[in-house]
């Protein structure tokens, strides 16, 4: 199979924010205890944080992490979480049928930022509460000293502002399941008076509004259309949630030996493309009928494969339990080979739609739907999903530009005409590297690559590393963490002027090159 992927320098998408390289990090399952914070672990600092996490995340050189949740936070009281440890409330948590201690809060939080070098994304709880809550919260974390919830910060130990700049408001409100589930425009007004509140304190935080849950809502996407409406001059970007599975559509025989849609799954990110589409194409009109000078872009702050894990979960949150567990295990897909493609074409189509997509979070980061994994009392891995993000974090840097990709198609119950290779490209004019993170979507063929790259000049190969297995249901897990690495490979050259690869099926493929 013959791919020819062609670029030009100034052909630019837009300058890509680092943020799209995010995470996220819920009061839910093992994330947080026993996932960054498990004080009693032979790698526990003086905080309680896993060292070991620590390092798998700084690892990812992540700018970003949305916390403390996701629909956790919808019913959360963040004066619970504050204060000494043992005078902070055991509450009961609504949206994931557990008991929370509190033990790690929003100064635990935001100190645990500072370990991995990231900048918090914090989100407040307009389910069951609203505009004082949210005043209070900004000047307990921005505001230096003089007032009483300034002052508490302080007395907590804390003499320094938190200076929080990215907010989010509230969660999933469109979702009939979250706590205090409201209209479009119930929500859009309380958002709207709440985001004019919190900037009367800081005019230059940014703010999130809620967005759907999904594109499979049914009121998406007039729920944007009427929450834009209410708060376009108030907030900055409009939250996008999705979330994939590959276990639709699958005859008796694959569901029995737990092998799935591969040609289905893989062009789910054709879907992708066309949802944020659809949300930007609302923005505009918006902009348009407020006849408005600024733009409101696109937070993507949750994103992940999630099937593996949905039947335990909902045995879970439809049990009579008589106690509340604390840190169940819950969530905890251990991702395969087509989970990693799929995550590397969704990063594609982030970075090719960077004009837009300014915020995007892997949910989650650690033990629920994760990017790491860990064993409590024990060991700590990274996923197939991690490496994806990992190469696009550290690479994707600059500006990314925009492909002309010739290559044979095919068609799945999602989308026709789809290309086999599925690619983006980062020129950095800094450092003077071109970076490009290529899928090959094809379950039996090798695709023969070729570049038309114009006028650039390059001098040499720096890197060229490639993720693939025999296996492609084969998952890391705590006896066998490297099962899916990336390792490092020959298949690029560079002679006589000619770029050239040879991929090979189902494979992740990151190049990098030094431009003269």
């Amino acid at each position: 199979m013959k791919v020819k992927i062609v670029l030009h320098k100034d052909y630019k998408i837009s300058q890509i924010d680092k943020r799209i390289y995010s995470s996220f990090l819920e009061h839910l399952g093992r994330a947080i205890y026993e996932g960054v914070y498990e004080p009693d672990h032979s790698e526990a600092d003086e905080n309680g944080f896993r060292k070991d996490v620590i390092k798998l995340v700084s690892e990812l050189n992540m700018p970003a992490v949305r916390y403390p949740g996701g629909n956790f936070v919808s019913a959360f009281n963040w004066e619970d979480s504050v204060g000494l440890k043992e005078d902070r409330p055991t509450r009961l948590d609504l949206a994931w049928k557990s008991k929370e201690t509190n033990e790690f809060g929003l100064n635990e939080f935001i100190t645990w930022c500072k370990k991995v070098n990231t900048e918090p994304m914090y989100a407040i709880n307009l389910g069951t509460r609203g505009i004082d809550e949210a005043r209070n919260i900004i000047e307990y974390c921005n505001h230096p000293s003089g007032s009483y919830w300034s002052d508490l910060r302080i007395k907590h130990g804390f003499k320094d502002p938190h200076n929080i700049k990215m907010w989010c408001l509230g969660n999933e409100m469109d979702g009939e399941w979250q706590v205090g589930h409201k209209t479009a425009y119930e929500y859009g007004r309380l958002a709207n008076e709440t985001a004019k509140a919190m900037r009367l304190f800081d005019k230059n935080i940014e703010l999130v509004v809620c967005g759907s849950s999904s594109d499979t809502m049914k009121t998406f996407p007039e729920w944007e259309r009427e929450v834009l409406d209410l708060t376009y001059d108030s907030v900055d970007y409009i939250s996008m949630h999705k979330y994939w599975s590959n276990s639709e559509n699958r005859p008796a025989d694959e569901i029995e030996n737990g092998k799935y849609n591969t040609t289905n799954y893989l062009t789910n990110s054709i879907g992708l493309q066309k949802y944020i589409s659809d949300v930007e194409s609302t923005i505009n009109f918006i902009k348009s009928k407020k006849r408005s000078k600024k733009d409101v872009k696109i937070s993507f702050d949750e994103y992940q494969p999630w099937y593996h894990s949905i039947e335990f979960m909902n045995e879970h949150l439809n049990a009579d339990l008589k106690d509340w567990p604390k840190a169940h295990p819950i969530l905890e897909d251990q991702y395969n080979l087509l989970d990693c493609l799929l995550v590397g074409t969704v990063l594609n189509t982030f970075i090719n739609n960077s004009h837009v997509v300014k915020i995007a979070c892997m949910a989650q980061l650690v033990n629920v739907i994760p990017a790491i994994s860990t064993v409590k009392n024990g060991i700590s891995w990274r996923q197939s999903v991690y490496y994806p993000l990992y190469f696009a974090s550290l690479y994707g840097r600059g500006e990314s530009l925009k492909l002309k990709i010739d290559s044979p198609k095919y068609s799945s119950d999602n989308a026709d005409d789809v290309d086999f290779i599925d690619a983006s490209a980062v020129i950095n004019n800094e450092e003077k590297t071109l970076s490009f993170f290529i899928i090959n979507r094809s379950e039996k063929e090798n695709s023969e690559l070729s570049f038309d790259l114009f006028n650039l000049d390059i001098e040499k190969i720096i890197d060229q590393q490639i993720i693939n297995h025999e296996n492609i249901y084969i998952s890391n897990t705590k006896d066998n963490p490297n099962a899916i690495i990336p390792k490092n490979t020959t298949i690029v050259s560079y002679q006589n002027d000619e770029l050239k690869a040879d991929i090979p099926p189902l494979s992740y493929l990151f190049v990098r090159l030094k431009l003269k």
